[in-house]
């Protein structure tokens, strides 16, 4: 057995990842370098003077089961013991169990006291992550993108990977959706770089991808080829070069309910995520079957599947696609 080599890190068990993570840094001077996964925390790296300290979580709660990469999931709004507490503190409700193989993950966040939040400047090695503000309003500050910023309801934000962003505040009540891929990524504590940073640069790229701020009130609403529904775009496809199209669909106010429906048509996307922001959705499918999706629930549509909607009442959905990788 050969002894590890000098840079490699010594790795400590620990039954309280959080509680381990305070006492290498307040009492022993270490500093935190990297944490994940961000909605249940079960690794940190830290480091000191050359030396680093990998934390493992020994009790980690069960996972939830794998499941297929391409399966019909739908989740309902769950009750409140469906939340953990994950980085920072914030409450994170898995809007995906089982990550489809590790390929995305979706969260509800909350942070219910809002105020000052306890985060720090960071980034993330991700191949595609939006936050839509759901509920409140968050402020956030963000590489190259100037000053701090609110995120108001309705609001969306697309961070690339390794952009360096905070945040620093949120009403009470504050809830966003979260959806990134792949499932688990290292989430990297920024040492050198503070925000705001001096250079304005919103055309940046970031992995590929420009940094995106969708502001609702300011935004168009736009018929789609079917009657009855309209849908704001969110600019999400332009800035990651047709990967990821994100967009808010809802029934037009003006509309009979009887006409508030789609065409049966077939996902040919990787990925196919919607999530109820408020009222009722009627998916129909031959293959998957008729579901009503309540205010909360969230599903995705396998790649292959047909699948049709309706909308009987007031419906608002959140829609997340991402094109064949």
């Amino acid at each position: 057995m050969h002894p590890a080599p000098p840079d490699a890190p010594t790795i400590v068990p620990c039954a309280d990842l959080e509680a381990a993570i305070t006492h290498y840094t307040d009492a022993l001077g270490y500093r935190l370098d990297m944490i994940m996964p961000a909605d249940a925390p079960r690794i940190a790296m830290l480091s000191r003077d050359g030396s680093s300290v990998r934390l493992e979580l020994s009790n980690p709660p069960p996972g939830t089961p794998a499941t297929p990469d391409n399966e019909f999931i739908l989740t309902r709004a769950s009750a409140a013991d469906a939340w953990v507490i994950g980085r920072a503190g914030m409450h994170y409700r898995d809007l995906i169990p089982g990550r489809l193989g590790g390929r995305f993950i979706a969260s509800h966040i909350r942070i219910p006291n809002g105020g000052l939040v306890a985060d720090y400047v960071h980034y993330h090695q991700v191949r595609f992550q939006i936050i839509y503000c759901q509920r409140g309003w968050v402020r956030v500050v963000y590489e190259d993108q100037g000053e701090s910023f609110v995120l108001n309801a309705g609001d969306c934000v697309l961070q690339p990977a390794t952009i360096r962003h905070r945040v620093l505040e949120a009403s009470p009540g504050l809830e966003v959706i979260e959806i990134g891929a792949p499932a688990e990524h290292e989430t990297f504590r920024e040492h050198a770089i503070t925000l705001p940073t001096a250079t304005f640069n919103p055309q940046r790229r970031f992995g590929g991808q420009r940094f995106v701020r969708h502001i609702a009130a300011q935004a168009a609403w736009q018929p789609t080829p079917e009657p009855g529904f309209e849908f704001r775009d969110l600019g999400i496809a332009t800035a990651t070069d047709g990967l990821a199209s994100v967009r808010v669909l809802r029934a037009r106010p003006d509309a009979a309910p009887a006409n508030v429906e789609t065409r049966q048509q077939i996902n040919l996307n990787e990925f196919l995520f919607w999530q109820v922001l408020d009222g009722s959705l009627e998916l129909t499918s031959h293959a998957l079957g008729a579901h009503t999706l309540q205010a909360g629930d969230a599903c995705v549509i396998p790649m292959g599947a047909d699948y049709a909607l309706a909308a009987r009442q007031r419906c608002e959905v959140l829609e997340v696609a991402l094109a064949q990788g």
